[in-house]
């Protein structure tokens, strides 16, 4: 299988940097290669020819691009030691010894080589949005392909192949930059993760969605007709690869650039229509595998099933998932669970293993280290102690448990829930009010990690987090106070949370850090008042906190760069009549109609929806518009707009000419 797919990867040219399609020369092989020297030559030329490959992909996906180009910018450290080895090749007196030791080392850095190149292929080509969705497990992949390359230098017998020391030196440099660049963690970006969240979190809510998707489309590069064309292309060709499996993310995918398509107003239906195309992909994968031998959550062949308490069978890893996501019950059944235990399906492993080997099909390889959860054993103690160190006597165990907490909780999804399961999640609540700014600054950190898993969202509020982290808010480090915001944002996803950040008073303090903070702290202000002003009893209390002129300064003040994020906010507050007095007020008015004659696409539009929300409670809105000249802009607006804003500027149109009789 996982030759196959190779092959489809590499033969799907398409997509940037990829026209030039090399013919490979290879001198031609000596039958029987018992000259062992031949054959290194042929390996050298080989490795450097993915080498210069990898150099000439113009350009990376940007949730990728860091590291994809340190990898580039690593692998081409490899050149000289590639031109020693061939050197070496060169003077063919030498030992058949140290040909075999060239040749091994050499075929162990191909597989790692290869790896790499399949990786920087996908991150040059792949596509936008599931490189984005799946960045946790794609950056898992960059580290196993460290990994790799880190064995297979290690191995290079430096001394019996006469390499220099200049570039054995570089090779051990670069070797320590890929083991530091497995602990280094910035690896998510917050804002990323959580406008994917809000957009999959939300009821097809359009007005509310559009911001949202207009960061993300920038983001992620998906604005032009262009980007959305090799995108399409680039989901259709995933999906063939997928055959099939794993749907769920490919629905989010199909369905995300489906709303892109609508925000730039490119309207084509995805060929890959979900329920068709992935059903019969399926179809043709279940057509090789005995149905009974697939893992009804996977769907992927089973290595280990094992029996529930329903008699239905599922692959240990998955049903344990399952149940470590706090599920009760047969996820095929739907019926609750009488007892949690698992036994193992051994006739059906026979029937599996006993099939495999008739079929020639390869079972996939698990790790003999992980742990009945699928993780790693290691893990869950180091976690589990962690978890302990929290409620440590010593300030410097507890604040050094908080930063791995906090840097585990980055590194991917099953960690969030892991540390959930070991009870962390009480004691960092505790943690938020302990008075050392570090230890908040780092446990409110872990906590915005935490919040990104849904039912975490759940336990976190419930502890009490809340009242905590606005009191950070107030009080905290620069740093603590825009985590504390984003982490309001993350936990106010789910309505009831929305709430409580209004009771709690939390809005005054978000207010505050969307006047005076950084760049990146009015960001975060912005993100988390937009979303909790989607409930109407915040709308009144941001606006008593004095958003209004804030936003009006976020829209006059260009260098800012927030125009987007203050016409969102104001679209969902211009609903209510404390607002609209406040909006209604000439400068205000004047800004708006500069909007609709210098915005953006996507501002003309939010910011005729706002007047036409003003103009429809207040006429004199609409005179003083037409008087700072807003009439021929909306006409050219019904001609060259996007369709939602034809629509409102059709309607302003209307609204003035009824304005008109009356005067």
């Amino acid at each position: 299988m996982e030759r196959q797919m190779m092959v489809v990867m590499e033969v799907g040219g398409g997509g940037g940097g990829d026209h030039h399609h090399h013919h490979h020369h290879h001198p031609p092989r000596v039958s029987g290669s018992s000259n062992n020297n031949e054959s290194d030559v042929v390996l050298v030329g080989e490795l450097m020819e993915v080498i210069e490959k990898v150099g000439s992909y113009g350009g990376f996906r940007r949730t990728q691009r860091k590291e994809c180009l340190n990898m580039v910018r690593r692998l081409k450290l490899l050149v000289p030691l590639l031109e020693e080895i061939r050197e070496l090749d060169d003077d063919s007196k030498k030992s058949v010894v140290l040909h075999s030791l060239a040749f091994n080392c050499l075929s162990n850095l191909k597989k790692a080589l290869l790896a790499a190149k399949k990786l920087l292929k996908n991150g040059n080509c792949g596509s936008k949005i599931y490189l984005a969705l799946e960045s946790e497990a794609v950056m898992g992949r960059f580290h196993a392909v460290y990994d790799k390359l880190n064995q297979a230098l290690d191995d290079v017998p430096y001394d019996e192949l006469g390499i220099s020391v200049e570039v054995k030196e570089q090779v051990e440099l670069m070797c320590m930059q890929l083991k530091r660049a497995k602990r280094r963690t910035d690896t998510q970006d917050i804002e990323l993760a959580m406008d994917l969240m809000v957009v999959f979190s939300k009821e097809d809510d359009r007005n509310a969605d559009s911001a949202v998707l207009e960061r993300l489309a920038n983001k992620l590069e998906l604005h032009t007709i262009a980007d959305l064309k090799a995108e399409t292309l680039a989901v259709r060709k995933l999906v063939k690869e997928r055959g099939g499996q794993n749907t769920d993310i490919i629905q989010q995918i199909i369905q995300l650039l489906g709303k892109f398509k609508q925000v730039a107003g490119f309207e084509e239906n995805m060929v890959v229509d979900g329920s068709v195309s992935s059903r019969r992909l399926q179809r043709c994968q279940t057509m090789l595998v005995p149905h009974e031998f697939l893992c009804p959550i996977t769907l992927e062949i089973m290595t280990d099933p094992v029996i529930i308490a329903t008699g239905q069978t599922y692959e240990r890893e998955s049903i344990l998932k399952w149940l470590n996501s706090n599920h009760r019950t047969c996820p095929k059944t739907r019926q609750t669970l009488d007892h949690l235990s698992l036994a193992p399906n051994y006739a059906l492993r026979n029937l599996i293993v006993q099939w495999c080997e008739k079929n020639n099909v390869e079972l996939p390889k698990k790790d003999s280290n992980v742990g009945s959860d699928g993780s790693s054993a290691e893990l869950i103690d180091e976690i589990a102690s962690l978890v302990q160190n929290l409620s440590s006597s010593h300030l410097h165990t507890r604040r050094e448990a908080v930063v791995k907490l906090r840097m585990l909780s980055k590194e991917n999804p099953d960690n969030r829930i892991l540390i959930a399961n070991n009870g962390g999640i009480p004691p960092l609540v505790q943690l938020l009010s302990y008075p050392d700014s570090k230890i908040q600054e780092q446990t409110v950190t872990a906590l915005l990690n935490l919040s990104l898993d849904e039912t975490n969202k759940r336990l976190i509020a419930r502890e009490g987090a809340i009242p905590a982290i606005i009191e950070i808010l107030q009080n905290g480090t620069y740093e603590a106070r825009e985590n504390s915001a984003a982490a309001i944002f993350s936990l106010s996803i789910l309505d009831e949370n929305k709430v409580m950040v209004g009771n709690l008073k939390g809005i005054p303090p978000l207010v505050n850090l969307l006047q005076n903070g950084t760049i990146r702290g009015k960001k975060d202000a912005a993100t988390a008042l937009f979303n909790l002003s989607m409930n109407q009893s915040n709308k009144s209390r941001a606006i008593k906190a004095g958003i209004i002129p804030s936003l009006l300064h976020l829209l006059e003040d260009k260098s800012l760069g927030m125009v987007d994020e203050a016409l969102s906010i104001l679209q969902l507050l211009v609903s209510h009549p404390e607002a609209r007095n406040e909006i209604g007020r000439l400068s205000f008015v004047e800004t708006l109609v500069e909007i609709i004659k210098n915005g953006t696409p996507k501002n003309k539009e939010c910011a005729t929806s706002v007047l036409l929300e003003l103009g429809l409670n207040n006429s004199s809105c609409i005179l003083a518009a037409l008087q700072f000249g807003v009439y021929e802009h909306l006409i050219e607006m019904t001609r060259s707009g996007t369709n939602r804003a034809q629509r409102k500027a059709n309607s302003l149109l209307q609204l003035m000419s009824k304005c008109e009789h009356i005067r």
